[in-house]
């Protein structure tokens, strides 16, 4: 018998510790995917930077400005990943999340030659998920420093707790609706939260494009600075938040993100069917 704050428990059946796995091994497992050095080097178009418990995420292109692929070496496969592990070190404290050069994202990569069949969409399905679930799945605050036009995935840095934007930044959703895809992979849940469903509606469907200034009005952007002070300032409110206690932001994190969750939860897969669905239509499949 065990006995807790007074109260009585009993175990109906003995525990099988040579089979089950121990919560110590699991804690453990999770010290070396979190752990800076394990991942710091991983991957081929994300670069980190840590000081004191301030970590940049930075997506780039052999150092130029990234690229959207979704080969199976592509940025499409490592930021899911990517967000898991920082998302499990406990050393970081604030993240920056930003792009390389004048463009946070802009160009698609279709080069990849990969046959476009279940086998095909069931991996897109799964980092699809990763991505946006992995990313709110990080309890520290998140500052989106846009170094540019976001016309690919321009929700990653919309999602964050602060967003900061270049004044030659830009927002739009140019890989779905203007080339006939279905808008599913997550920003069918995101843009109808921050713009509303009509605006969203016209929004995605049209490709239309929002300045940093128009997204400031409209509520998504917190400030919008001159391009050249942009990084420097993301790193400035960085500063900031780390003066405060760790508990508070990675509970203020955790409780502010708990809805948008849930509807990611609840349709984020949804729509990632509907989106392979529409594309299979168009390759006559």
């Amino acid at each position: 018998m065990l006995y807790w704050a007074g109260t009585q428990l009993t175990s109906r059946a003995p525990c099988n510790y040579s089979s089950a796995r121990s919560p110590i091994h699991e804690r453990k497992s999770e010290k070396v995917i979190g752990k800076f050095t394990t991942y710091s080097d991983l991957y081929k178009f994300i670069r980190f930077d840590r000081r004191d418990g301030i970590l940049q995420v930075t997506i780039h292109n052999q150092g130029r400005s990234a690229v959207w692929s979704a080969s199976p070496d592509g940025i499409h496969a490592e930021l899911g990943d990517a967000f898991y592990r920082v998302g499990r070190d406990p050393e970081n404290r604030i993240v920056i999340f930003t792009g390389t050069g004048d463009e946070f994202l802009t160009q698609l990569d279709m080069s990849g030659g990969e046959e476009i069949n279940t086998q095909y969409w069931d991996r897109i399905y799964k980092e699809g998920k990763d991505l946006l679930q992995n990313l709110l799945e990080i309890e520290v605050p998140i500052i989106g420093a846009v170094n540019g036009p976001a016309f690919i995935h321009a929700e990653l840095l919309t999602l964050s707790d602060i967003v900061i934007a270049s004044d030659r930044a830009a927002f739009a959703d140019k890989a779905h609706g203007p080339g006939g895809v279905v808008p599913g992979d997550g920003v069918h849940v995101w843009w109808p939260m921050l713009l509303g469903p009509n605006r969203a509606r016209h929004f995605l469907l049209t490709g239309e494009e929002i300045s940093a200034e128009e997204g400031k009005r409209l509520g998504f952007v917190a400030e919008v600075v001159p391009h050249a002070d942009m990084l420097n300032r993301a790193w400035e409110v960085a500063r900031e938040l780390l003066a405060k206690p760790p508990l508070m932001l990675r509970y203020t994190r955790a409780a502010m993100t708990q809805h948008i969750k849930r509807r990611m939860l609840d349709d984020l897969g949804y729509g990632l069917m509907l989106e392979g669905m529409g594309i299979f239509s168009l390759l006559g499949k």
